[in-house]
């Protein structure tokens, strides 16, 4: 079988070629002989098994919304986490299909894409991150309709990069420090079992999912409050009712801050305490629910989150603004967007450039005034002897 295609060749005396298709009438996944004997000939014939046009000319047109359903089914919700499908269905459904659900495939040209993203910009209604993200799921659905040989050519390839340019990035929001901690002393007064929860997202930053599924285990508290060796390992991340690898499909090492040290131990002590009067052992979940299992993040969200903020006067924000609030509290207190982009765990420094490069504070001039000075901003020190070889040397 090769990958996920579902399409194999029979290692018998023949070499015929096979493949899965989902029936569209039925919904049931049937297995047929590819009647040309060849990959790519098999991978053809599957797509129009599962489009429904098997007893039809090859010429008869597959429309958009046809295509695209077929595609979420077929390429992304069998390939990809279930959160991050839910976002392509949810692009397609309302933006993509919308435009263009009624025309047929070949009737999408390079025109019709250009003045779709051109409104896009116009509108300013979406920032330039949807965009791309709305764009580049178009491009991936038609490059597979080409490998389906629906399509001649990918008429998104090697477009919109001048669209895009011209529409703006919405700024994140963030809390500001003397916010976060309004907002933290809300949440001790309010929902002190939540506190530990908000302060490890405000002083570590760590998604809601991957909050929900760290585990004792993943904290190394370090000898003292003074051993650097103290660190969050995120591990795993919990969404849809699931448990799955963070976004980056690797873990990765978040410094383990000292205030949010000594609450966890505290929590830690507690948790300890309790299990000893039950004869159990502190393991699992470190922010479980009432129930011992997983936090529900819409609860946690609109029972535990809105009103804290509302406590403290605060405006409403998302849970997602607490991340950005760590990173912003970074950059303010001196951290460089090296150190930023580590404990963001970024896939590239750009991305943390991007969002947070306008935060950075703004230059001295005196450093500029400084050149040619005498004067250095170096620390002095001594010249180390020159040591000069050959003849006559001592």
């Amino acid at each position: 079988m090769r990958g996920r295609d579902r399409i194999w060749r029979r290692l018998d005396r023949n070499r015929k070629w096979w493949f899965w298709y989902r029936d569209p009438v039925s919904g049931k996944r049937r297995k047929k002989q590819a009647e040309r004997n060849s990959y790519e000939g098999a991978k053809k014939e599957q797509a129009r098994l599962e489009l429904g046009l098997v007893k039809v000319p090859e010429g008869t047109p597959v429309t958009f919304a046809k295509y695209a359903k077929r595609w979420l089914e077929s390429h992304v919700q069998p390939n990809l986490k279930p959160s991050t499908a839910e976002s392509y269905e949810g692009i397609v459904n309302v933006h993509l299909r919308p435009r263009f659900g009624k025309l047929p495939l070949e009737k999408i040209i390079r025109k019709s894409i250009k003045e779709y993203l051109d409104e896009l910009v116009s509108k300013g209604e979406q920032s330039r991150n949807t965009i791309k993200n709305i764009f580049a799921i178009l491009r991936a659905m038609l490059s597979h309709a080409v490998e389906d040989d629906l399509l001649s050519s990918n008429p998104a390839m090697r477009l919109g990069r001048f669209n895009l340019r011209q529409g703006e990035d919405r700024k994140a929001d963030f809390l500001t420090q003397e916010e976060a901690e309004a907002f933290l002393q809300a949440a001790k007064a309010l929902r002190p079992n939540r506190y530990p929860l908000f302060l490890t997202a405000l002083r570590a930053g760590l998604r809601l999912g991957e909050l929900t599924a760290l585990e004792w285990e993943d904290i190394q508290f370090g000898e003292s409050e003074d051993d650097p060796n103290r660190y969050l390992l995120v591990r795993h991340n919990f969404t849809h009712g699931h448990f799955t690898s963070p976004k980056n499909r690797k873990e990765q090492r978040v410094d383990l801050n000292g205030e949010l040290r000594q609450v966890l131990i505290e929590l830690r002590d507690q948790r300890m305490l309790e299990a000893m009067q039950l004869g159990e052992d502190v393991t699992g979940l470190v922010f479980p629910s009432e129930t011992g299992g997983p936090l529900d993040s819409r609860n946690v969200y609109h029972r535990d989150f809105l009103p804290c903020l509302k406590a403290a006067g605060l405006r409403r924000i998302n849970w997602h603004s607490l991340r950005h609030s760590f990173a912003h509290a970074l950059i303010q207190n001196g951290a460089s967007l090296a150190y930023v982009k580590e404990q963001m765990r970024h896939s590239s420094i750009q991305v943390t450039v991007d969002i947070y490069g306008h935060l950075v504070p703004g230059g001295n001039i005196k450093w500029i005034d400084r050149l040619g000075s005498t004067d250095s901003m170096e620390p002095e020190v001594e010249p180390h002897p020159v040591k000069v070889k050959g003849k006559g040397a001592k």
